[in-house]
């Protein structure tokens, strides 16, 4: 038995597919089948029940799947051991939405990567189902993301912070030289720029709106946290957005918080990693960074 038909069962078991887990470690498909042909032959037992494209673990596969993540996880361990003394020279990959990435990352990274310049890091972006999916199948190492309090027993969580969601304008707007608290429902009548509907801010704004019978019709929707913000710096309409996203803007004065009567919205920013995940210095070291700088 070798540790790479291990790795291959194991990427079988977590994306459920002969193809994805051909694509995830870079092999043909045949070479994927043949690998778990010789496990199979090997433990003398099949360990995946093959019915049509559906492909799940055997009774005997989901038992060896406990003993191969062991495994898998002893071989991280024994490789940390030796190499604890030397420089993370390692690689992490992070999932994240675009909303962190434009405002938390760049510092943290930057730091990060002073720290341990060695290090190869990859980002990424993505909505928070897709992000936690692929950290699933062990695609992403840490999931970094804006959503309701989430909880998963598969997931260890890391960090917890509420954010505030606001709306925001220019200073030159005119909702913003009201002086006043305003109505949910003048502010509504105004032009948006939105994040696209699958943020989960966007959403959970929507969801508070129908609830009374309202909606928000934008007249531009973006992924870009970032375009959004400069669209509002050239009083282009009004959005709605994470706190955290605007705060460097609004302390200077080139944005204004919009202060609407009776309403607020938070989210969390939670960092998470799969229990089933070894986790490595790389990931330790960005953990702990995460948690200082939050």
């Amino acid at each position: 038995m070798e540790f790479r038909e291990i790795t291959t069962f194991l990427q079988v078991a977590q994306h459920q597919s002969f193809s994805k887990a051909a694509r995830q470690l870079g092999y043909s498909q045949a070479a994927v089948t043949i690998q778990i042909k010789q496990l199979e032959n090997e433990l003398g037992v099949h360990l995946f029940d093959r019915i049509g494209k559906q492909i799940s673990l055997t009774h005997q596969g989901q038992v060896f799947y406990q003993y191969a993540i062991s495994i898998q996880k002893g071989l991280a361990q024994a490789r940390q051991a030796v190499s604890d003394s030397s420089e993370l020279n390692g690689k992490l990959c992070l999932g994240t939405i675009e909303s962190i990435c434009a405002s938390i990352f760049p510092e943290l990274l930057s730091e990060y990567h002073r720290l341990y310049p060695e290090v190869t890091i990859s980002i990424v972006t993505d909505s928070p189902d897709v992000l936690l999916e692929r950290m699933n199948e062990n695609a992403i190492d840490i999931v970094y993301l804006l959503d309701r309090r989430i909880y998963d027993n598969r997931w260890h969580k890391t960090l917890e912070i509420p954010e505030e969601n606001i709306f925001v304008a220019s200073p030159g707007h005119e909702l913003a030289q009201a002086d006043r608290e305003l109505e949910l429902d003048e502010v509504l009548q105004f032009p948006f720029l939105l994040t696209e509907k699958d943020a989960s801010y966007r959403h959970m704004l929507e969801q508070y709106l129908a609830a009374s019978d309202r909606s928000i019709r934008p007249f531009l929707e973006i992924g870009s946290t970032e375009f959004i913000i400069h669209m509002l710096l050239k009083n282009t309409g009004i959005s709605f957005l994470p706190e955290f996203t605007i705060r460097r803007e609004v302390e200077q004065k080139r944005l204004t918080a919009l202060k609407v009567r009776g309403f607020q919205m938070q989210t969390w920013r939670q960092i998470f990693y799969h229990k089933d995940k070894w986790v490595t210095r790389e990931m330790q070291e960005f953990l702990r960074l995460a948690q200082k700088m939050q």
